[in-house]
């Protein structure tokens, strides 16, 4: 299986290798007789210095593709001998290290036999290719090692996007065909015992550093398998990271770092792609050290720093039909496991009645996450969830159970500009009638724009002095920092007066 990398040489997986040596025979037979040899590859234009990780524009992509066809020529047939010389037995029991060694070596070997004539660069590239192909996940390995694109996005073989800083951009990433990228799926899903094929098209899955993985293979996808990657920063953000980003206040950050430690029980809403699971990553940083901690998730994404973390995840279906464990079946039987805090990564159906009923029922501090774009409309969600479940409940009953469960509502946006904000930091107050009542603390607001598109806004306090949690937070001595952030964060008009508005 053959795939094109990235045109960026900065976003190489390793750094170049030593020069190779002569081949190790480690369980790997002698190479087959060498054939005729193939046209030789057009060497390829000289790349820019590696200065930038940032992906080429468009035409340089194109102009990539249009001269790497001899290339995957010559990329088949040292690939396919390769595959008669190699012991894969033998080379299953080699590190990872060791066996990309073995593999360079063998290639190397080929490529003199068959009289290949290519560039320094380009046999490097051919090297490093194979490698990928044989060991990891392909074309897509250049890819992953860049720590500055938050999604990978395959539509078929010979598209791929990424998205960068918040902006989806074209590479000239491209598999050798449909079935190289089926192939690489199936890879991908089998780590973690799931499996895509026609029976069963539709696949989540986790790479081993908790990046999101999403398949739709044919006859669904009708241009070839559709891949979705939600990549996760090698460095685990911190709320003092988004800081830095922009993404919230100091002051809000402290505000958010007391609600987290005085354990109000807390939903994190937002659109896809908005940092909703990030935020939560950062959010669990406030939880103390000595708390047991239960986590439910479709795929095991959340890297949570505590030491008593016990991680839950759901099963699809089998070949049959049976064996499914939903997110409510563990939701339910994390009430059996003694936990302080329960989190469920994202909240999509029935199971917000669990969560809903252990945030009542003396599990203070839980989290979760789901869709919606503003506070309010989280609270209809959450009711839109639990009537799914079949639940027969009066709507009155299903929002006093809202309000005598969540005690605040955190919103994350991506704003068109492609950067990502916390918009609201919300209260459940109580019921007016048959209404949920919201209270406001932070609230963001855009006021303009700059130059180069992007959005100018501020974080503001609403005039909120005392929240509805401020005797949870007199109770873990918190009080004074609460005031003093909510202070700082008001904003005042021309006229000296502050600028506010509490109401959801």
């Amino acid at each position: 299986m053959f795939g094109k990398r990235t045109n960026d040489p900065s976003s190489l997986a390793n750094p170049a290798p030593k020069p190779v040596a002569a081949p190790k025979k480690a369980g790997a037979a002698a190479p087959p007789p060498t054939q005729a040899a193939p046209k030789p590859a057009a060497a390829p234009a000289q790349a820019p210095p590696a200065a930038s990780a940032a992906p080429k524009p468009e035409p340089e992509s194109e102009k990539q593709r249009s001269h790497s066809e001899e290339y995957y020529d010559v990329k088949t047939t040292v690939f396919n001998a390769l595959i008669d010389t190699i012991d894969l037995t033998q080379l299953s029991k080699l590190d990872a290290v060791a066996a990309r060694e073995e593999i360079r070596d063998i290639v190397s070997e080929i490529i003199q036999l068959k009289n290949v004539v290519m560039s320094i660069a380009e046999q490097e590239e051919l090297l490093e290719d194979i490698c990928n192909d044989v060991l990891g996940y392909g074309p897509l390995e250049p890819l992953l090692a860049r720590d500055d694109i938050a999604d990978i996005m395959v539509n078929g073989a010979s598209t791929t996007f990424i998205e960068v800083e918040g902006k989806v951009q074209k590479t000239g990433v491209r598999f050798a065909d449909n079935t190289q990228l089926m192939n690489i799926c199936q890879r991908i899903v089998s780590q973690v015992g799931r499996r895509v094929d026609e029976s069963s098209p539709i696949c989540d899955a986790r790479l081993p550093d908790g990046s999101r993985v999403n398949v739709i293979a044919p006859p669904l996808a009708i241009d070839g398998a559709a891949l979705t990657i939600r990549k996760f920063k090698k460095d685990k953000l911190k709320l003092e990271q988004l800081v830095k980003f922009g993404s919230i206040t100091p002051e809000a950050k402290a505000i958010l770092e007391i609600i987290g430690r005085v354990r109000c029980n807390v939903l994190i809403s937002g659109g896809t792609g908005s940092g909703k699971t990030t935020l939560l990553n950062c959010l669990t940083g406030s939880i103390d050290t000595d708390e047991r901690i239960i986590t439910c998730e479709d795929s095991a994404e959340l890297q949570l720093q505590q030491p008593h973390v016990v991680r839950l995840e759901t099963r699809p279906p089998n070949l049959e039909g049976e064996g499914e464990i939903t997110m409510r079946n563990l939701v339910k039987n994390c009430l059996r496991m003694r936990p302080e805090r329960i989190i469920v990564g994202e909240v999509r159906g029935p199971e917000a009645f669990d969560l809903l009923q252990a945030m009542n029922t003396g599990h203070d501090g839980s989290m979760g996450t789901l869709h919606s774009n503003s506070p309010r409309e989280a609270i209809s969600r959450l009711e839109s969830m639990i009537m799914m479940g079949g639940f027969a409940l009066p709507v009155t009953t299903i929002r006093e159970m809202i309000v005598g469960s969540v005690d605040v509502i955190v919103q994350a946006s991506r704003l068109r500009d492609g950067s990502r904000k916390i918009t609201h930091i919300t209260e459940v107050m109580g019921m007016e009638g048959e209404v949920v009542t919201l209270q406001n603390l932070i609230v963001y607001e855009i006021t303009g724009e700059d130059a180069n598109g992007k959005l100018i806004g501020r974080h503001r306090s609403t005039g909120i002095s005392r929240p509805a949690f401020w005797e949870r937070a007199s109770y873990y001595g918190e009080t004074d920092r609460l005031a003093e952030a909510l202070s700082a964060s008001e904003v005042y008009d021309e006229h000296g007066n502050p600028v506010g508005d509490a109401n959801g």
